[in-house]
């Protein structure tokens, strides 16, 4: 089990990396996280929903991601409130003060169940467990799902991984320490410091304190690594570096307040040549080559956030001179005439019916049943060659086109988005497809229209699927992880 001192010490990288690893050294890894809380979401070939941190480590191990992997997900909406997942399917809504006492046994339950599904369907598999947040939230402690209680549950020998680049790593380790239960203390097998700028001898000294200090081995010191991978929590958008100042293409993406699946731009944050650029409302727009609006969990709250700080007027005037603006999911919404919401379930407001900001003769109406799965279809947008349109939907709501002649559908596929030619060589278009810029052949052909427009030359379409990408950046992971932790400690058996 991976644990950590605090939320982004690293632990979903390195319970990763440790997939690889052992996938490498021909081992059947098995990723399991009991419990997450994130917006960043990903759908199983069942159509279930889990964590997209379950999913990057089901690819290092080789396997395909499944809701056993991450039988408990919360998904915050606001307002101290979660959306509750259990094995993929939504149970309810519960708001934090009531969660240990309705949801701690149907949780522990849900997660024995996915230990039984993953290990049935895997005999003979390894599990890499990786804990959440810190395992010692004594307010939490003895209600906690997901951290040292599974460990005990299944004897799992533990590595504590420590972030050096926020300050204070042996105070994060020696309080981590030092809050652990007597039955707890042998769990930890050793410690892994995370994020080291610079010379790895720099910190013999600091390792050699705390051997002593702690009785345990620091396994590694982990580098600081470049690559960019998808965040577990939205605030580590914050971290990223706007970089590649030599990008011919600029793409302002919307920071929405509760944006969701952002893992959606990854594949164009790593195209050589283009900058993305975050704004939030209240931000200037500036004159991008393209604005993305990204997925939302409070699409109502989020479309009011930019009415009212301007930005929503902002877009209306760049699609008016010609820019290309383009929706993923709740942002497609957003294009829409109205958005009707007679339940109230989409936060903001509490029901009926909201003005979308008109860029799209859309008219979206919100229920109870959820679209959850996978697809597949010919793309009928942007033109040119046949292509596939790929992705997952994860979404309330269905929307339909008030006028066909003003509102073309981007895939032979009904419902799964449409486009529009805008003023002034412009274009508005939007899907319901979460991950559909990780086609490479149709990312590029969406990039060459932007390019068209620059006078830049055409990028090839002979570009593999963004997965070919994340498997190298995995395998430099691994490789790295390899070099310097010593894992004989945590994978012996004694």
């Amino acid at each position: 089990m991976v644990l950590g001192t605090s939320s982004g010490a690293g632990k979903s990288l390195m319970a990763a990396a440790l997939c690889r690893v052992l996938l490498r050294r021909g081992e059947t890894p098995l990723p399991f996280k009991g419990q997450n809380m994130s917006l960043n979401a990903w759908v199983d070939p069942g159509g279930g929903e889990m964590a997209y941190s379950q999913a990057l480590q089901a690819w290092a191990a080789g396997l395909e991601p499944t809701v056993a992997m991450n039988p408990v997900l919360l998904k915050p909406q606001g307002d101290s409130t979660s959306e509750v997942i259990h094995l993929g399917r939504s149970v309810g809504v519960c708001r934090a003060e009531h969660y240990y006492r309705d949801w701690f046994r149907p949780g522990w339950a849900a997660i024995r169940q996915g230990l039984s599904d993953l290990q049935t369907s895997h005999p003979g598999g390894r599990l890499v467990l990786e804990g959440a947040g810190s395992p010692v939230e004594v307010n939490l402690q003895a209600r906690d799902l997901t951290n040292l209680r599974l460990a005990q549950f299944l004897r799992a020998r533990c590595l504590l991984v420590a972030d050096i680049e926020r300050g204070g790593v042996f105070a994060q380790i020696v309080g981590t320490l030092a809050l652990l239960r007597p039955v707890e203390r042998p769990l930890i097998r050793g410690i892994l410091i995370n994020r080291f700028r610079g010379r790895r001898e720099l910190f013999d000294e600091g390792r050699s304190w705390l051997e002593r200090r702690t009785g345990l081995p620091v396994l590694g010191v982990m580098p600081w690594l470049d690559e960019l991978f998808p965040p577990e929590d939205s605030l580590d958008l914050l971290e990223r570096k706007a970089g590649k100042p030599d990008a011919e293409l600029e793409i302002a993406v919307l920071r929405l307040p509760s944006i969701s699946n952002f893992s959606d731009l990854d594949p164009l944050e790593a195209e050589p040549s283009v900058r993305l650029r975050w704004v939030r409302p209240g931000e200037a727009l500036g004159t991008p080559d393209a604005v993305v609006i990204p997925g939302s969990k409070q699409t109502l709250r989020d479309l009011e956030a930019l009415r009212a700080s301007g930005l929503g007027d902002d877009l209306g005037r760049y699609v008016s001179g010609g820019g290309h603006l383009f929706g993923l999911c709740g942002g497609l919404q957003m294009l829409g005439r109205s958005l009707l919401d007679p339940h109230g379930l989409e936060g903001g407001g509490g029901g009926g019916e909201h003005a979308g900001l008109g860029l799209l003769p859309l008219i979206t109406q919100y229920g109870n049943n959820k679209a959850t799965q996978q697809v597949c279809a010919p793309a009928l947008w942007p033109p040119g060659s046949s292509l596939a349109l790929e992705g997952f939907e994860l979404h309330r709501g269905q929307s339909e086109c008030q006028e066909p002649d003003q509102c073309r559908p981007i895939a032979e596929r009904e419902g799964l988005g449409w486009w529009r030619a805008g003023e002034n060589g412009g274009v508005v278009a939007g899907t319901y497809l979460h991950g559909v810029f990780d086609s490479g052949p149709w990312r590029r052909r969406w990039l060459n229209q932007l390019r068209l427009r620059r006078g830049l030359s055409l990028l090839s379409e002979r570009q593999p699927h963004h997965g070919q990408q994340r498997e190298a950046l995995l395998d430099r992971l691994a490789e790295a992880f390899e070099t310097h932790v010593n894992l004989a400690p945590l994978l012996d058996q004694a």
